[in-house]
């Protein structure tokens, strides 16, 4: 069984099993949470989409971990003019784990 839930303005694709890095949650590792925001369950050929959500759905996860990304770096730069600016910038994530996806 898989599902598609909303996160942090993102889609993501889930499997029970499955560990993936979401936007930072507001959660201390160890605790469950719940995600209603589930646009699509399936299993196979059965697949329930919502308009936006599927009702009576949701999906457990465990908070694995907190973390920040790699750096990215931003460089502008314009030639001959004597301008250059550099600045880095590492994102916030959370470490889950999906324990179940319950469909509606």
């Amino acid at each position: 069984m898989y599902a598609v839930i909303k996160s942090g303005g993102k889609q993501h694709r889930v499997e029970p099993g499955e560990v993936l890095r979401l936007e930072k949650v507001q959660a201390e590792p160890g605790t469950l949470i719940d995600f209603d925001n589930v646009m699509m369950v399936g299993e196979g050929a059965d697949v329930k989409i919502g308009a936006p959500f599927v009702d009576g759905s949701k999906v457990s996860a465990e908070v694995v971990a907190h973390g920040r990304h790699d750096k990215v770096t931003i460089i502008k730069m314009k030639r001959r003019k004597h301008y250059r600016r550099q600045a880095g910038h590492r994102q916030w994530y959370t470490e889950v784990k999906i324990k179940e996806i319950v469909g509606g």
